[in-house]
């Protein structure tokens, strides 16, 4: 009996994937708990322009991404903070300011996106990892000074 998966199930597929499973298996447990349908003609053509236009979608994101990141390229943000006289910051930098200074400049970057290599802790220089897509990272430089 072939099936089309609806979601990734360990050890049998991914999701969109057709799948050859025993006749028990699928009509008992996947279709009728809406992990499968069955894989007919139609079904298939269905999946068909499903997959299609999910892959025009994705190259559209990416891109977006491409055009952003090309735009991001040579970017330098300078972020205020509190620090003491030895230089260390009351409380840290996070990926919220790195967003807002984004913002300020004209890009807009999803703040959840934004990673670090190191922390910022202490006055200076650091770099901020961008994943505009998972093909796609772009690394932006910034600067921690003394408000």
């Amino acid at each position: 009996m072939e099936v089309i998966l609806k979601q990734d199930i360990k050890k049998l597929g991914e999701k969109d994937d057709i799948v050859t499973v025993k006749p028990g298996y699928g009509r008992n447990y996947l279709i009728p708990q809406g992990y499968a349908v069955l894989a007919t003609e139609s079904a298939k053509k269905v999946l068909a322009e499903n997959i299609r236009q999910a892959q025009f979608k994705q190259e559209k994101i990416k891109k977006d991404a491409l055009e952003l990141a090309g735009k991001l390229e040579g970017v330098k943000l300078s972020i205020g903070a509190k620090a003491g006289e030895s230089g260390k910051i009351f409380g840290s930098v996070n990926s919220i300011q790195i967003a807002d200074a984004l913002k300020k400049q004209g890009f807009e970057v999803d703040r959840r996106r934004i990673t670090f290599e190191t922390e910022p802790k202490v006055v200076g220089e650091y770099v901020a990892n961008l994943n505009l897509h998972k093909e796609v990272k772009v690394q932006v430089p910034f600067e921690v000074v003394a408000e």
